[in-house]
């Protein structure tokens, strides 16, 4: 089966993640500069969730690059990860509009949590489809970064409910260190 089809409509779904999150924005009542500061957390929120679903649209697209087909279950775990990312928009308002209170914070980091072990399925379940020798499987190879994203979603999680900015830290430097490339699929496509 062709992945030109998953590829595009996970491409639309994120494109309608990233609009729902924008519109969630409002608008201020007032034309001065002092009443943008009740929105800050609204926006800080947007921020980290843009970047979040930016990093996984830069990161699944290169994955499937390196896939040459897919099977009803890689379009299975491909809609497991959609579900996951679907959910953003929610607890972003939620957590914005609710100043990172430790509750919206700490169901953040569970849909953080959530789409992280969904895209391991899905990579996965790649790997597996394409064989041990393919380039996919060379590329994801043992997934440390992927690991450790989970493991420090999972301490969040768990600090949230006393400490919401430090779970609110750890989820910003989970998402900075995916900003650093990720080369491993670019250098074995290259091979």
């Amino acid at each position: 089966m062709s992945k030109g089809r998953l590829e595009a409509f996970s491409d639309g779904v994120l494109a309608i993640i990233i609009t729902i999150m924008v519109l969630e924005l409002k608008v201020p009542h007032g034309a001065e500069l002092g009443a943008l500061t009740p929105l800050f957390p609204v926006f800080l929120s947007y921020l980290m969730s843009f970047v979040y679903i930016g990093i996984y649209w830069n990161n699944h697209h290169h994955m499937l690059h390196a896939a040459s087909k897919v099977t009803g279950g890689i379009l299975w775990a491909n809609l497991h990860l959609l579900f996951w990312l679907s959910l953003v928009p929610f607890v972003t308002a939620w957590m914005g509009e609710n100043h990172f209170a430790p509750t919206p914070v700490a169901l953040y980091g569970v849909i953080l949590f959530m789409a992280a072990c969904a895209y391991f399925i899905l990579a996965r379940t790649l790997a597996s489809h394409h064989g041990a020798d393919s380039k996919i499987a060379r590329a994801l190879g043992d997934d440390f970064k992927g690991k450790l994203s989970v493991v420090i979603y999972a301490i969040a999680i768990l600090l949230a409910g006393s400490f919401p900015a430090v779970a609110g830290t750890l989820y910003a430097a989970v998402a900075l260190m995916w900003l650093v490339p990720d080369r491993r699929i670019e250098k074995v496509l290259a091979e």
